[in-house]
């Protein structure tokens, strides 16, 4: 089995947001593969991980990356394949801020789809969609979760409805 998508962060220390983007490529049964590659620290075994990934099969990126927040916009720079990037709130960050603002002000030419900050399962579900544009397996199951999402909010509402209070209209 080959990754469609390849999930990369610059520091094991970003894992547990980037779990999440695993979790749901996983029970969306998308083969994927996950490492930690960094653009400050190993940046010529990153382009040529990069550079080689469409031969592993991999079709989308999904990069995350805290601080300044690099490593997205680098490996858009070098792949013709969809650059999905998370900026993650770490250690370093100033307050998540320049991590988004790394990813997201990216030149023209060199385009990064950007989630939210730490928004590593919506990256996953947009890598999904994307496959699922020329993947009928995958567009089903996109549809199949979107309807979950549809009946947990209906399930909450029925919930709420029965919450008791004094001065609560029904």
């Amino acid at each position: 089995m080959q990754p469609l998508v390849s999930i990369i962060m610059g520091s094991t220390t970003d894992y547990p947001v980037m779990e999440e983007a695993a979790k749901v490529l996983n029970d969306l049964k998308i083969p994927f593969e996950i490492n930690a590659l960094s653009a400050h620290r190993t940046p010529m075994q990153t382009l040529e991980f990069v550079r080689n990934a469409s031969g592993r099969g991999v079709r989308v990126f999904i990069a995350g990356a805290g601080g300044a927040a690099h490593l997205p916009g680098v490996v858009a720079a070098v792949t013709p394949l969809p650059v999905i990037g998370v900026p993650i709130k770490s250690s370093i960050s100033l307050d998540g801020w320049d991590s988004v603002l790394s990813i997201l002000q990216m030149p023209p030419g060199v385009p990064v789809a950007t989630m939210a900050l730490n928004g590593a399962r919506n990256a996953g579900i947009f890598a999904a969609q994307i496959l699922a544009l020329t993947d009928g397996d995958i567009m089903q199951r996109i549809i199949a979760f979107k309807a979950d999402l549809e009946k947990k909010i209906i399930k909450a509402n029925q919930d709420l409805s029965q919450t008791k209070f004094d001065y609560k209209v029904d």
